[in-house]
C-alpha cells in the first residue's frame, strides 16, 4: 500500500468501514494503472459505495451524480504508472488528520465519518477543487455526519465497479416524500404498462413515443400505484429506480467499462430489500458506438436469469437504433407504443397539474388558460407534441404573469431600461470634438433629461407599491401565526390567552390588515393571486413564434366563414379559385373529410402572373397565421429520375443518409402547412408516382424509414398547361358556371396528354384560373402601393397617389399573357425609383408627405415636408 519507510502507516486503530473504504481507494487505483492513492479515489469510492457519504453530500447541497461525474472525469485525467500503487503524501495527511479528529471526540476508532471530515478539509489537488467546486469546504459537512452513524454501507468497498446506488434514483419514494408531481390520465397505457410487468416471459416494457409525448409521466404514474400499493401482490413493496445514464456512461472508452457498470449496478440493485424495477430513460444511449454491444450482454444475461427488471423509454428514431445495434436484447423487451394525447386528454392532463404551476407562480390558473395552453399549442407549436408542449406554455406564461405584477412592469421596465441605454451612449461619446457627434449628444442629453423625472416618478411609486405588498403579506402571515396560538391556547385551556387573541390580537391584525390591502390595491398593486387567461397564454406565443395576439385569439367560426374575404383581400379577380379552396378547408377543420388524406388537393391552371403562387400563399397565412408555412418545391429542380429521390432523402449507407428528404423533412418539421409544386409537368414521371401516394395515402416513408404525414396539409399543384387556349376563351365563359365547366373539360383533354387518369382522378379540383382584366390591375394597383406604403412607414413618409397616376400604371402593366408582374414592374420603374431618388435628395424626410400626379403621360412627385 505504501511506497518507502516514510510513508508507513498502520491501519489498525481504523473502524473496519473506515478500513474497507481506504483498501477500496487502492483498489481504484490499481485498476485504473494510477501511480498514488490520492484524495480523488477515496472521494470517488465513497459516493460510488456508501449510502451515507452520498447522503451526507446531498444534504450539504452537493448534486451527488453530477459530482460522481466530476471524480470520473479527474480520475481519467491522472497519470498512470506500472507498479503497485501506494499512499500519496496527501492522502496520509488526510488520514493523520482523520485519527486527531477521532482523538478530539475521544473515539476509540478512526470511524468513516472522521475520513469523510478529513476529506472535507482538502482544498488543494483534484479532490479538493471538485469539493469547492460543488460547495464542500472544511467544515461543511460536520452538521450532517451523524447520518453516516445511522446508514450502513449499501454494499461493499470491494469490487471491479465504479457505479453503484448512488447512479439510481427512487422514484417511489419521490411520491411518499411529496416530491412528484401528479399524473392526469394515461389509465391505458398504464395498465398495459402494469400488465405486461406481470407477464411471465418478456416482462420488461420499452416505452416508444415521441419527445413530450408523457413516456415519463406514465412512468411516475407506476410510481404512484407502487406508493399506494393499487397493484397485484407480486409487485407489491417493488422499488422503481430510475437510471442516471450521464454517471453510468462518463469515461467510459471500452465496451468492458460500461458492461462492469451495468454489472455492478444490477448487483446493487438485487442486495436492496424488494424486487427492483430499473428505468432507462433513452436507453438506446447505453448501446452508442463507444460502449458497443457490451452493455447490452450484461443487461440480456440478467434479464435471462430474472435478476433484474428492466422498464426503458425511447423515441422513434431511438428504436430504430436499437433495432440496427441489440436486436437479440430488443426481442427481449415488449413494446408499448405512447401515442401523443387528444386535445381533450391533453385539456384534462393540464387541469391535474395547474394545481402544482398556482402553487409555484402564485397565481389562479383559469380554465380559458388550460384550454388555449392546448389548442394553441397544437396549431401554432406543429414541432412539438401535447402535452409538453401546452405544459411549458402555460408554465411561461404564469411565470410572465408573475414578473410582470409581483417585479417590475414590462412598462415601466422599459423606460428604466432605455435611460441606462442613453446613459451609456453619453458616457462613450464624451470628450469627441466633431459636429456630428456633439449632436448626437446633444440630442440624448435632451432625451435623458426628459426621461430622469420619469424614471424618478416610476421608482417612487414602484418602491411604494413593493412596500405596500410586502406589509400585507408580513400582517396576512402574522394573522396564521396568530391563529395557531389561539387553537394552540385552546387545546392547553388558556382562556385569557384566548380572551387576549380573540378580542384584541386578531382583530387588530385584521384591521391593519384591512387598511394595507386597500392602500395596496390603491396603488395598482395586486396583492391576491391574479388570474391567468388566454389573453396571457397568447401573449407568451405571440414571444416565441412572432405570430400577431388578435389572429390567435380570433374565434376560428368567424375566421372560416369570412375565408373568400380574407383571401381576395390579397387575390384579386379568381374568385372561382377562392370559393373552391375555402369550401374544402371548412370541410377540414368540421370534420367532413376523409381524414387519411390530405386537408385539400388542388390543380391551378393557368397563365404565369394570374394570382397560382398568391392564392397559396394566402391561403398558408389564413390557415396557419404565417405565411412561412408555405412548403414551395419548384418541379423544374426534379426534372431527372434520380432528382425524385431528393424528396424523400438517401437511404442508409447512401451519402448525405442523415439529412433526410426535402418533402418529408418539410412536413416533418411543419406537419400543418401548404405544401406547392411548381410546374408539375416538368417533374419527372416518378415525382408523379410519389405524389399519387401522398394525395391517396396521405404519408410518404422516407430513405430513413420514419413515416411522414400528410394528412394536415394543403397539396397544391401548379402548371401552365393550356394557358394559351385560357388566353383565347372569351371572358364571358368565366362568367357562368357552364362556361367554365366548358373550359374545364377542354382543359383536361390536354392534362391528359401529361398526367395518367389515376393522378388525375385523386385531384379533389382543377381550378382554372382566369387571365386578369384591367379592373382586377386596378384593384392590384392599390395593394401593390399599400405594401409600398408599408416600406416607408419606418421612416415616416405618407405616400399619395391620384386616380390617374394609378389609371396610368394600369395601362403600363396591362399585358395579359403576363399576368400581374408587368404591373408590378411598372410600380418599380415610376413609383419606387423615383421615390428613391427623391428620398436621398430631401434627406432623411422624417414626416414628409409624397404625392404622385400624372402631368400628361410623366409621372411628377410633390413632397411636402412634416409641419413641425
Amino acid at each position: 500500500m505504501t511506497k518507502g519507510e516514510a510513508r508507513t502507516l498502520s491501519l489498525g486503530r481504523f473502524a473496519p468501514d473506515a478500513k474497507a473504504w481506504i483498501q477500496a481507494a487502492q483498489g481504484l487505483a490499481d485498476e485504473r494503472g494510477h501511480a498514488e492513492i490520492q484524495p480523488l479515489h477515496l472521494l470517488a469510492r465513497g459516493i460510488a459505495a456508501h449510502s451515507g457519504v452520498a447522503e451526507v453530500l446531498r444534504r450539504a447541497g452537493a448534486d451527488v451524480l453530477e459530482l460522481s461525474a466530476a471524480c470520473e472525469r479527474a480520475l481519467g485525467a491522472l497519470p498512470k504508472g506500472t507498479e503497485p500503487s501506494y499512499l500519496s503524501q496527501r492522502t496520509l495527511d488526510l488520514l493523520g488528520r482523520a485519527e486527531r479528529d477521532a482523538d478530539r471526540e475521544r473515539a476509540p476508532e478512526v470511524l468513516a465519518e472522521h475520513l469523510l471530515n478529513a476529506l472535507s478539509q482538502e482544498v488543494r489537488g483534484p479532490a479538493g477543487e471538485i469539493l469547492g467546486g460543488f460547495g464542500v469546504g472544511p467544515g461543511s459537512l460536520k452538521a450532517h455526519l451523524s447520518v453516516m452513524r445511522s446508514t450502513a454501507v449499501s454494499t461493499t468497498f470491494g469490487g471491479a465497479a465504479e457505479v453503484t446506488a448512488p447512479e439510481t434514483r427512487d422514484l417511489v419514494k419521490l411520491v411518499r416524500d411529496g416530491k412528484s408531481d401528479p399524473v392526469v390520465g394515461r389509465d391505458a397505457e398504464l395498465r398495459r404498462l402494469i400488465t405486461i410487468l406481470e407477464r411471465r416471459e418478456k416482462c420488461h416494457p420499452l416505452l416508444v413515443g415521441e419527445p413530450g409525448v408523457g413516456k415519463r409521466a406514465i412512468v411516475r404514474a407506476l410510481a404512484e400505484r407502487l406508493a399506494s400499493g393499487d397493484l397485484p401482490t407480486s409487485l407489491a413493496g417493488a422499488r422503481l429506480l430510475e437510471v442516471d445514464l450521464a454517471a453510468l456512461v462518463a469515461g467510459a472508452r471500452l465496451r468492458a467499462d460500461v458492461e462492469a457498470r451495468v454489472k455492478k449496478l444490477i448487483d446493487v440493485t438485487q442486495a436492496g430489500t424488494g424486487e427492483a424495477i430499473l428505468f432507462v430513460r433513452g436507453i438506446e444511449q447505453l448501446f452508442g458506438q463507444t460502449a458497443g454491444s457490451g452493455a447490452g450482454d450484461a443487461l440480456r444475461s440478467a434479464m435471462a436469469r430474472d435478476a433484474v427488471r428492466l422498464l426503458g423509454s425511447t423515441n422513434p428514431e431511438g428504436m430504430r437504433k436499437l433495432s440496427d445495434r441489440e436486436p437479440a436484447l430488443l426481442r427481449r423487451l415488449t413494446v408499448l407504443e405512447v401515442e401523443e394525447p387528444t386535445p381533450a386528454q391533453a385539456i384534462e392532463i393540464l387541469r391535474g397539474v395547474s394545481g402544482t404551476f398556482e402553487r409555484h407562480h402564485g397565481v389562479r390558473v383559469g380554465e380559458s388558460a388550460i384550454v388555449a395552453s392546448v389548442t394553441l399549442a397544437k396549431r401554432y407549436l406543429q414541432d412539438r407534441f401535447l402535452p409538453d408542449s401546452a405544459i411549458d406554455l402555460l408554465d411561461e406564461s404564469a411565470a410572465a404573469l408573475r414578473v410582470e405584477t409581483d417585479g417590475v412592469p414590462a412598462e415601466v421596465d422599459g423606460v428604466i431600461r432605455r435611460l441606462d441605454a442613453v446613459r451609456a451612449q453619453l458616457a462613450s461619446l464624451e470628450g469627441a470634438e466633431d459636429s456630428a457627434t456633439q449632436a448626437t449628444r446633444a440630442r440624448l442629453a435632451e432625451e435623458a433629461s426628459g426621461l430622469e423625472p420619469k424614471v424618478a416618478e416610476m421608482r417612487k411609486k414602484l418602491d411604494s407599491r413593493r412596500g405596500a405588498v410586502a406589509a400585507v403579506r408580513s400582517l396576512a402571515s402574522e394573522i396564521e401565526a396568530q391563529r395557531r396560538a389561539l387553537d394552540e391556547a385552546r387545546s392547553k385551556k388558556d382562556y385569557a390567552r384566548v380572551g387576549e387573541l380573540e378580542q384584541v390580537t386578531i382583530p387588530s391584525l385584521e384591521q391593519r390588515h384591512s387598511a394595507a390591502d386597500q392602500a395596496a390595491r390603491t396603488m395598482g398593486a395586486s396583492v391576491d393571486s391574479v388570474a391567468l387567461g388566454e389573453e396571457h397564454i397568447a401573449l407568451t406565443l405571440a414571444a416565441w413564434t412572432g405570430i400577431p395576439v388578435a389572429k390567435m385569439l380570433e374565434a376560428e367560426a368567424e375566421r372560416l366563414l369570412k375565408m373568400e374575404e380574407r383571401l381576395e383581400q390579397r387575390v384579386v379577380g379568381q374568385s372561382e379559385g377562392v370559393r373552391a379552396v375555402s369550401r374544402a378547408v371548412r370541410r377540414g377543420r368540421v370534420g367532413l373529410r376523409d381524414p387519411r388524406r390530405p386537408i385539400g388537393s388542388f390543380l391551378f391552371l393557368g397563365p404565369s402572373g394570374v394570382g397560382k403562387t398568391e392564392l397559396a400563399k394566402a391561403l398558408a397565412e389564413f390557415l396557419f397565421d404565417d405565411e412561412a408555412a408555405l412548403t414551395r418545391l419548384d418541379m423544374s429542380e426534379f426534372m431527372e429520375r434520380h432528382m425524385a429521390q431528393r424528396l424523400l432523402g438517401a437511404p442508409p449507407g447512401y451519402a448525405d443518409s442523415e439529412q433526410g428528404g426535402f418533402l418529408t423533412e418539410a412536413v416533418r418539421r411543419r406537419p400543418y402547412s401548404v405544401l406547392l409544386f411548381d410546374e408539375v409537368e416538368k417533374a419527372h414521371q416518378d415525382v408523379w408516382n410519389l405524389l399519387l401516394q401522398v394525395l391517396d395515402d396521405g404519408r410518404l416513408t422516407d430513405g430513413r424509414g420514419r413515416l411522414a404525414d400528410f394528412t394536415n396539409t394543403v397539396v397544391i399543384l401548379t402548371s401552365n398547361i393550356g394557358s394559351q387556349r385560357i388566353l383565347e376563351t372569351d371572358a364571358r365563359l368565366f362568367e357562368t358556371e357552364d362556361g367554365r365547366e366548358a373550359l374545364r373539360d377542354v382543359l383536361i383533354g390536354e392534362l391528359g396528354r401529361f398526367f395518367r387518369p389515376e393522378f388525375l382522378n385523386r385531384i379533389d379540383d382543377i381550378i382554372v384560373f382566369r387571365p386578369l382584366a384591367r379592373t382586377d390591375l386596378a384593384r392590384i394597383v392599390d395593394i401593390q402601393l399599400d405594401r409600398v406604403r408599408a416600406l416607408l412607414a419606418p421612416r415616416g413618409v405618407k405616400l399619395e397617389v391620384d386616380e390617374a397616376a394609378k389609371a396610368r400604371l394600369v395601362e403600363l402593366g396591362y399585358q395579359p399573357a403576363l399576368g400581374a408582374r408587368p404591373l408590378r414592374r411598372a410600380i418599380v420603374q415610376h413609383v419606387q425609383d423615383p421615390l428613391a431618388e427623391k428620398l436621398l435628395e430631401k434627406g432623411a424626410m422624417e414626416g414628409a408627405t409624397v404625392r404622385v400626379r400624372l402631368s400628361g403621360q410623366v409621372f411628377e412627385f410633390d413632397v411636402t415636408a412634416a409641419v413641425s
